[in-house]
């Protein structure tokens, strides 16, 4: 998986796993992700802040601090998709 989608990934499924963190199974995406990042890509360091527009994740490879933006809507889509399926949130 190239860095992008995997930075992407797991960025959408921790936003899940923070407004449901009942939700087994986004927690348990999220590190899959992690892991990704970290054991494939050797990312360190990283984290995510969300402003009026975009969300800003922070990250370290190879000793250089990086970042990458997203807007708000691509971001919150799978949480807006899983909150309006009926059978996720009985």
């Amino acid at each position: 998986m190239k860095l992008d989608d995997a930075l992407f990934n797991w960025l959408q499924i921790q936003v899940v796993a923070v407004a449901r963190p009942d939700d087994q199974s986004a927690i348990d995406t999220t590190q899959f992700f992690l892991d990704i990042l970290t054991e494939d890509h050797h990312v360190s360091d990283l984290r995510f802040a969300k402003d009026a527009t975009m969300y800003t994740l922070h990250y370290t490879v190879a000793d250089k601090r990086k970042m990458q933006m997203y807007e708000i809507e691509a971001v919150e889509q799978l949480l807006l998709a899983i909150e309006n399926e009926p059978r996720y949130n009985q």
